[in-house]
């Protein structure tokens, strides 16, 4: 199933994200996590593709795995930083011979080694490059983007951002996913502009929940995003005590997804970091709202 058919009917659905392992070594305890994840039912599950495309291969091992033994519609991640023409059309062939028909498109972190590295000869500069090598493969893939509540860290101000945004859009991109934000506010605030700016594409919320201290300095490091005093409150009451923080981080994500809710946002995403209770738990919290 396509995930824009699951997205558009308007009922409050939930979705998780998950990553594959990073070696071969933990690939049966990232599988046993993404399972039990899985028997959630969510709507759909997405997968992420790994720095620099170095966990691929797991990416479409787990893919395959949540779709044929759970049912479960699965969204594969495609990165394109730094990859040559053929290496990106070896994967595109990879995924349709898995019977994949979602794809998030995405640039990708630059690896840190090609953080100085000259990008004017790189085949892929930017995500709506690999928008459009994916709607040249003849695939009838449904495509995801990512956008920036917040604004992109390398974008020079939020005009040329969602300017950027709108190319994806045009390129054949079919739904949008923010990346992690903590103030309801902001995606607000952001999905007034981009509708001023032509973006009709559905767009999907992406929560993640703070379970522990130490992974709040590693957000602000990746997204920059902004954190309200009310959740910095939380952190500075609970952040010493690992249980309290857990319990207090998933009542943040509930409170932010029932707002979400509320206010006419009907599909969201949760990082959920290859935790299953912390999925659990979330999904627990809005039962009646989903039906579940």
């Amino acid at each position: 199933m396509k995930i824009v058919d699951i997205i558009t009917k308007n009922t409050p659905s939930l979705s998780f994200e998950v990553f594959p392992p990073k070696t071969e070594t933990t690939f049966d305890n990232v599988k046993a996590a993404t399972e039990e994840i899985a028997k959630l039912c969510p709507s759909f599950i997405s997968v992420t593709y790994g720095a620099g495309g170095g966990t691929s291969k797991y990416t479409l091992d787990i893919v395959k795995n949540i779709k044929q033994s759970y049912g479960v519609p699965t969204l594969a991640h495609l990165t394109c930083v730094s990859s040559t023409r053929e290496t990106v059309r070896q994967k595109i062939e990879e995924i349709k011979a898995a019977g994949v028909t979602n794809v998030m498109a995405l640039r990708g972190d630059i690896p840190e080694a090609l953080a100085d590295a000259d990008r004017s000869g790189w085949a892929y500069q930017h995500a709506v490059d690999l928008i459009l090598e994916l709607k040249a493969s003849g695939a009838d893939f449904c495509i995801g983007g990512a956008c920036y509540p917040e604004i992109h860290p390398e974008s020079a101000n939020q005009k040329e951002d969602i300017k950027r945004l709108k190319e994806k859009v045009d390129a054949g991109c079919d739904f949008l996913t923010t990346q992690m934000f903590f103030d309801n506010n902001l995606l607000y605030n952001f999905l007034y502009k981009i509708r001023e700016a032509g973006i009709t594409v559905p767009v999907i919320p992406g929560i993640m929940p703070i379970t522990n201290a130490n992974q709040v300095e590693r957000a602000i490091k990746l997204s920059g995003s902004y954190m309200p005093q009310r959740f910095k409150s939380l952190v500075d009451k609970f952040g010493a005590d690992p249980a309290a923080m857990k319990q207090a981080g998933i009542a943040y994500a509930t409170d932010q997804i029932i707002d979400l809710y509320a206010n006419g946002i009907a599909d969201v995403h949760v990082y959920s970091m290859n935790k299953p209770d912390v999925a659990a738990k979330i999904q627990g919290n809005l039962s009646d709202i989903l039906g579940k």
